[in-house]
């Protein structure tokens, strides 16, 4: 049966859906996390640079580059393997080893990344992590381990996937610079689940941390947006009466607005970002179907209380924003209706004073139009005596008399012939 072309596309959004696997781990081993972001302008970094920098950590245990312009690779390097993975803003590395080291959570566990390697990132370290997986068959050697390697008021612990492992962490820096980890998985426990849950924990922390620097411009935007406030609000309430100078006050308004929204183009990438890490680090936690370990916080209980104040925060400084510019917008709009109301107020007293003028001049001119009669009058009368004197003489009739019979005739004659011009020219 013949089938019809394959989209170009078909194959490779597939498999894309399996390109990033779950590690599969045998326990006891270990994990060193380490996520690495350009410090400004994350989003449009070069990204050659962190292939560049993958690849020469794979040139030094011999292993297989990646394909050109791949996002993600997993392969063997030496006796570990690597999971590395190019986010939006950052890039992750992730080298998972088989047993455990004597000293819990020792740092040495962390120069598998070698520290040449480490100077020459393109970017800074956004966190890191030693994650550390054991088998455990009951609570009590779980809680004495917790006791010796997490801060008390702070850690968090809880069974995660019915029961299979027991996840612990405070989320603070130990002295040597990474975040702590533990997963302690039952006997039972199969390789995949034990991967699923270490990556699930690689995932909550990044985010969060990630998440964490919208707290920062959420405070900094709070205090740039202190002066505003009092400006807008000195602003609108000068508007309540009679403003002396519109215009000055249009023009700073506009001034107001235009600050808003170049803080808020800045801002808008990083809440964005914020709100969408915020949505993984609960959706990652959710998945873990966490429940209490004798009497412990849980992860979600952690977040609830420490970390949710922090995003509302965030929200807040985003509303706070938002509401400030629709008000400058506002403003702006009932100052430029007021302008206009008083504008034309004050065109509806220049069209009543030209108005007045017209009529002056529609008097002035039938006054001028009648001294125009008489001065034209005059002299036709003159020119039609002049013309009529000879045959008055012949028929006896005086020139007084025959002026004065003349001058009726001439003067309504001009009278007609100016009224006709101005018909005229008005039409």
């Amino acid at each position: 049966m013949t089938q019809p072309a394959d989209h170009p596309l078909r194959y490779a959004l597939a498999n894309e859906l399996h390109a990033r696997p779950f590690p599969a781990l045998d326990a006891p081993c270990f994990a060193a996390y380490l996520a690495i972001k350009p410090e400004h302008d994350a989003a449009r970094r070069d990204r050659a640079a962190d292939r560049a920098h993958l690849v020469d950590l794979l040139d030094r245990f011999g292993a297989a580059h990646p394909q050109p312009d791949a996002t993600h690779f997993f392969g063997e390097i030496g006796k570990y393997t690597l999971k590395w993975e190019s986010h939006t803003e950052f890039v992750t590395y992730t080298i998972f080893g088989n047993g455990n080291a004597v000293r819990a959570f020792d740092p040495a566990c962390f120069d598998v990344f070698p520290k040449d390697w480490l100077r020459r990132a393109p970017g800074v370290r956004m966190t890191s992590a030693l994650i550390r997986v054991e088998l455990a068959e009951d609570n009590s050697e779980v809680l004495a381990k917790l006791e010796n390697w997490f801060v008390p008021e702070s850690v968090a612990v809880s069974h995660v996937l019915d029961e299979s492992a027991v996840i612990a962490g405070d989320f603070r820096i130990d002295t040597a610079g990474h975040m702590r980890l533990a997963v302690f998985a039952r006997p039972w426990t199969g390789p995949r689940r034990i991967g699923r849950i270490v990556q699930r924990l690689c995932e909550i922390e990044t985010y969060k941390a990630m998440s964490m620097l919208g707290l920062t411009r959420a405070r900094q935007l709070s205090a740039e947006l202190g002066p505003i406030d009092r400006r807008l609000t000195r602003l609108v309430g000068a508007m309540t009466g009679e403003v002396s100078s519109p215009e000055a006050t249009l023009k700073d308004l506009l001034s107001i607005s235009a600050e808003l929204e170049s803080m808020a183009a800045q801002s808008s990438f990083r809440f964005g970002a914020t709100g969408a890490y915020e949505a993984i680090v609960n959706q990652r936690i959710g998945v873990l179907r966490e429940q209490r370990f004798e009497g412990r916080q849980t992860f979600a209980e952690f977040m609830m209380r420490r970390y949710d104040p922090a995003m509302r925060t965030v929200k807040s400084a985003e509303r706070q924003l938002a509401n400030m510019a629709d008000r400058a917008i506002r403003a702006g709009d009932l100052l430029r209706t007021q302008v206009d109301v008083e504008r034309s107020a004050q065109n509806q007293k220049l069209l009543e004073s030209m108005d007045k003028r017209a009529d002056l001049q529609l008097r002035l001119q039938k006054t001028v139009e009648g001294l125009s009669v008489v001065a034209i009058s005059y002299y036709a009368v003159n020119l039609a005596a002049y013309m009529a004197y000879p045959f008055t003489d012949e028929i006896g009739v005086s020139k007084g008399l025959a002026t004065a019979v003349l001058t009726p005739l001439v003067v309504g004659l001009v009278w007609l012939l100016v009224r006709r011009i101005r018909r005229q020219v008005e039409h």
